[in-house]
């Protein structure tokens, strides 16, 4: 007798049924097919990249044709009052640019100061030097004989215009206003800091003035750093300015040799030359300071110059659509 309880056999699916089927078919190993990508042809970039280089080439075809004695600049290009010239205004530039740093760096924590008076007199210095004109700042400092003949501080007394020599009207006149330019972007740089980091440096038991030193100033120098780059490079030329008080820069140089040797353009082109080559390389001396700076900020640095050349060399020696 047969147990009520016992299973039937499983019906097997007919032969021509799509599961039986499935079955017979064994699974495929192969990897699927890779997509093959087609890249977007940018065909604004090609317009926009002719008509610039169509530009380029009309303004390098009107100064061929402009009565320009292209080998007197090739001729002065390495003169030795160039040289001399351009080392006075790296000295200069150098000079301003470290008291401008000193000067916001001081002015920036009298500013955020809570005391009335050290916020009232920075605010003042801000708005006289940023107000202003460098080119006017630099003639009061020149004819500051004119109202004070004499300079009397007690321990030093001397006429005037022995102390406002060409190079120290220079380093007043681009320093301190430097410094209010400065003072600005150091108060942004500490604001950009969280309150957070100040609160716990208290609670460790940190004055006010280690708090600034070790925990304040250097998160705020990732702010800091990049605009400080740029003041320098527009420093660097705005030292060009110096030649007015009779200081004998870069600018200063080239328009001596002109007034002499009646190359007053020729000279202009090789100060501009020499303009672009000290521009050019603090830009990037600033990008590696930039770039390092930014470590630990971003998830990865931003490619070297080097790096950058390399990829376009490797993507134009590639294979289309590899």
């Amino acid at each position: 007798m047969t147990d009520k309880f016992d299973k039937a056999p499983a019906e097997e699916p007919p032969e021509d049924s799509p599961a039986a089927k499935a079955e017979a078919t064994p699974a495929s190993t192969a990897p699927p097919e890779q997509i093959k990508a087609i890249p977007v042809r940018h065909w604004g970039r090609w317009v926009s990249g002719v008509i610039v280089v169509a530009l380029l080439g009309t303004l390098i075809y009107a100064f061929s044709q402009g009565n320009v004695q292209w080998d007197t600049v090739g001729d002065f290009i390495f003169d030795q009052r160039i040289i001399e010239g351009m080392g006075r205004t790296l000295l200069i530039s150098v000079l301003s640019m470290a008291i401008g740093l000193v000067l916001g760096v001081v002015f920036a924590v009298m500013r955020l100061s809570k005391n009335p008076v050290t916020g009232a007199v920075a605010w003042l210095y801000i708005w006289f030097f940023r107000g202003t004109p460098v080119f006017v700042q630099l003639l009061l400092w020149f004819n500051l004989a004119l109202i004070f003949p004499i300079l009397n501080i007690g321990f030093y007394k001397d006429e005037m215009v022995d102390v406002m020599t060409p190079f120290m009207v220079a380093l007043l006149g681009l320093g301190l206003n430097e410094g209010a330019y400065m003072a600005e972007i150091v108060r942004a740089g500490i604001q950009s800091v969280d309150e957070g980091q100040t609160e716990a440096a208290h609670a460790l038991g940190m004055k006010n003035s280690k708090t600034m030193r070790r925990v304040v100033l250097p998160q705020a120098m990732r702010v800091i750093v990049p605009p400080t780059g740029n003041e320098f490079i527009n420093l660097l030329k705005t030292s060009s300015l110096v030649a007015v008080v009779t200081y004998v820069d870069l600018t200063r140089a080239a328009q001596n040799i002109g007034s002499t040797s009646f190359a007053v353009m020729e000279m202009l082109l090789v100060a501009s030359v020499w303009y672009l080559v000290l521009t050019s390389i603090f830009s990037v001396g600033q990008y590696y300071l930039e770039r390092r700076y930014a470590r630990g900020s971003l998830r990865t640095l931003p490619p070297t110059p080097w790096q950058k050349v390399k990829r376009n060399l490797t993507s134009f020696s590639s294979p289309r659509g590899a």
